[in-house]
């Protein structure tokens, strides 16, 4: 601040230098006027000056460095009150356009509660006839279009179970309950509603778990290895995928999920958790909405989840999912 505030000031430093240095001239010039005793004074006024410098330094930016180091979040009490004319306007200033964000910034947050809601209320809607549809489709004798459209029902009802929570993610503090949740029950529930399509894709599941219990939101979990089982039954044929929970060396539970799948580029591994990206080997995926990763990193940011991939071309990916210790959810449990 110093440094800016004497660029700021540098014309009155310049004037002030430039004044003593006229006064020396003078007296150099014109014998009549004593030149040591002006020189004395001007060595004299350069210490007052500097000391009144930096008094007015120290006064004059009191407000500003307040500004600096302001957070909005605080409101604008956090700021020291100005005193010079100059600073009421920029405090007046900073109040007017603060009000006007904080009025546009409730507008917006209203605007995607309504929004939230009309798109809830229309998914819950649509969950009737599909419940209706799937009721239908388990009464066919044909067990060929039976997978069929079980297959297809499967996947409408994940789209919009994703899109259920895409939109509920944004207000995800409001929705957590952390709570010692069973593993097996999470992880069993998922995979009955993904049973049809592994059963056409002959893929099974071999599940180990050390650990039982994990300290999380159940739903929530019980949607990121929904996404992550999604993705591994997707891209696998025929083959196992392992599910298994242990005990680190910290003392932090691990659940691992496994396939034997199609695996990842190296090259698509640093992006596999943005959002709308696909793939770059199969780009043309016209199925693959980018999505379900980047919702699931978001929703484990949220609990505390730390998530780790390896991954072969052709070999199979491995998912990593990392939970907190219990005394990190010190921070989110009141939520």
């Amino acid at each position: 601040m110093l440094r800016r505030y004497i660029v700021e000031r540098r014309s009155w430093i310049a004037l002030f230098l430039f004044l003593q240095v006229l006064i020396l001239l003078i007296a150099f010039v014109d014998p009549s006027i004593p030149f040591k005793s002006l020189l004395y004074g001007v060595l004299l006024s350069l210490p007052i000056f500097i000391f009144f410098f930096l008094v007015r330094y120290q006064k004059e930016t009191k407000f500003y460095k307040s500004i600096e180091l302001w957070d909005q979040v605080n409101g604008i009490t956090a700021l020291v009150e100005a005193e010079s004319p100059i600073e009421k306007i920029v405090e007046e200033s900073v109040i007017a356009q603060n009000e006007r964000y904080r009025n546009e910034l409730s507008q917006r947050m209203m605007e995607m509660e309504q929004e939230k809601d009309e798109m809830l209320s229309w998914i819950h809607e649509v969950k009737t006839p599909l419940t209706t549809m799937k009721l239908m489709i388990e009464r066919s004798n044909d067990e060929t279009l039976k997978k069929q459209l079980m297959y297809e029902w499967l996947r409408i009802h994940l789209l919009l179970d994703q899109q259920l929570h895409q939109k509920r993610i944004p207000f995800i503090k409001n929705d957590l309950y952390i709570e010692q949740s069973e593993l097996e029950q999470i992880i069993f529930k998922e995979i009955k509603e993904l049973k049809s399509w592994c059963m056409q894709k002959g893929i099974g599941f071999d599940v180990h778990l050390q650990v039982r219990e994990v300290l999380t939101d159940a739903k929530w979990l019980g949607f990121i290895i929904r996404q992550l089982l999604t993705n591994a039954i997707k891209y696998s044929e025929s083959s196992d995928i392992i599910i298994e929970s242990e005990r680190n060396a910290d003392g932090q539970t691990r659940l691992v999920i496994k396939d034997f799948g199609r695996g990842i580029d190296p090259k698509d591994l640093p992006r596999i958790f943005e959002k709308g990206f696909t793939s770059t080997i199969q780009h043309q995926d016209s199925a693959a909405t980018g999505m379900g990763l980047y919702l699931t990193q978001k929703v484990a940011h949220s609990l505390l989840i730390r998530i780790d991939v390896s991954s072969n071309l052709g070999a199979g990916t491995t998912f990593t999912l990392t939970f907190p210790k219990n005394n990190e959810f010190v921070n989110i449990t009141s939520m």
